[in-house]
């Protein structure tokens, strides 16, 4: 068995990893943590739980954490994991990291986003965690930065295409939407329940945070700076996220090739569903599973492909995703504790 510690874990992305451990055969949860709630049973915080995890909630302390745990999820804000990570790698602990503090291999890039970075010497270390496609490098791997969940949605559809060299790179245009938990549990007025009901808008236009995360990992499958608009929307829905993506083509490619193509890349990956009949993703198809689905359609009259994308933010776009970088390093099947199957309604 995995012995298992969730440091933060009464956040909403804290809170489906215990949900989604709980029901894996082959971790133990040991640990979690919590600045707010310890002392508190997991499931007085989150009644749902009851009879599920019974467990108290405890402050976090290395030597209770190190002692009980092969691996630590750190789902915390940014600039907290960074204080504790290097502490715990260097205890032998393996880490997967679900805020920003680990996604970068260039401090710099983190730094005009973030803010100062504390543990520069860790993030050759680290290895960006989008399990489909850097599965390899993670294998090794002791630290893993978790993809954000807009960077998931954008990332996995594109990877293949601008691989193979199928969409221009300066055309790039993301328009993604995402539900009301992806802002977190802290309280906020823009995420009132008077201030998001019945409306739909726009935030963060152009100067969202994750756009240089997916700028980077671009850049590097494209091997050159691949720049992109991406434009965050928020929907009046607790999760979810459906993204929107158009790219000229680089040439007349078939419906069969841009299949061929998403398909081919990601045989054999459990998680990746690819339309093949040109029906457009839906959020709730996915809602509460790990799956991403895929669809596309080719715009003939401007030679341009719209791809489209749907997740749960919360388990392909944070928990769910990190568990399976965590099988994925254990040497697991890496669908271990996330075959739930999808709700029909």
């Amino acid at each position: 068995m995995i012995r298992v510690g969730v440091a933060g874990a009464t956040g909403y992305a804290g809170a489906e990893l215990v949900r989604l451990l709980a029901g894996h055969p082959q971790v133990k949860l040991m640990v979690l943590t919590s600045r707010q709630y310890a002392g508190m049973p997991f499931s007085r915080i989150y009644p749902a739980m009851a009879g599920v995890v019974e467990q108290d909630c405890q402050a976090f302390e290395y030597d209770s954490v190190c002692a009980l745990t092969d691996f630590v999820f750190t789902a915390l804000p940014h600039k907290l994991p960074m204080e504790i990570v290097p502490e715990l790698v260097s205890r032998g602990k393996k880490v997967i990291d679900l805020s920003a503090d680990f996604r970068f291999n260039d401090p710099l890039k983190y730094e005009s986003v973030y803010t100062t970075h504390t543990a520069k010497n860790l993030l050759n270390r680290s290895v960006y965690g989008l399990s489909e496609v850097f599965a390899d490098a993670i294998r090794s791997a002791d630290i893993i930065g978790n993809p954000g969940c807009y960077p998931t949605s954008i990332l996995l559809p594109l990877i293949p295409l601008l691989h193979a060299g199928l969409v221009v790179p300066e055309t790039i245009i993301a328009d993604a939407k995402s539900g009301v938990s992806g802002a977190g549990r802290s309280l906020a007025l823009t995420s009132l329940y008077s201030e998001v009901s019945e409306s739909f808008r726009a935030y963060k236009v152009a100067s969202h945070r994750h756009e240089p995360e997916i700028e980077d990992i671009l850049s590097r499958v494209a091997g050159a700076p691949v720049d992109i608009t991406f434009v965050p929307h928020l929907l009046p829905m607790s999760r979810g996220m459906e993204t929107t993506i158009y790219a000229g083509l680089t040439s007349d490619a078939s419906d069969a090739e841009i299949h061929s193509c998403l398909s081919d890349y990601y045989a054999g990956r459990r998680f990746i569903r690819i339309s093949s009949d040109g029906r457009p993703p839906d959020t709730r198809n996915v809602r509460g599973t790990n799956y991403c689905d895929i669809g596309f359609v080719v715009d003939r009259h401007n030679r341009r492909l719209i791809l489209m994308s749907a997740i749960d933010n919360l388990v392909k776009g944070a928990a769910g995703q990190a568990i399976q970088n965590m099988n994925i390093m254990a040497g697991l099947d890496e669908t271990l504790g996330l075959n739930m199957a999808p709700y029909a309604v």
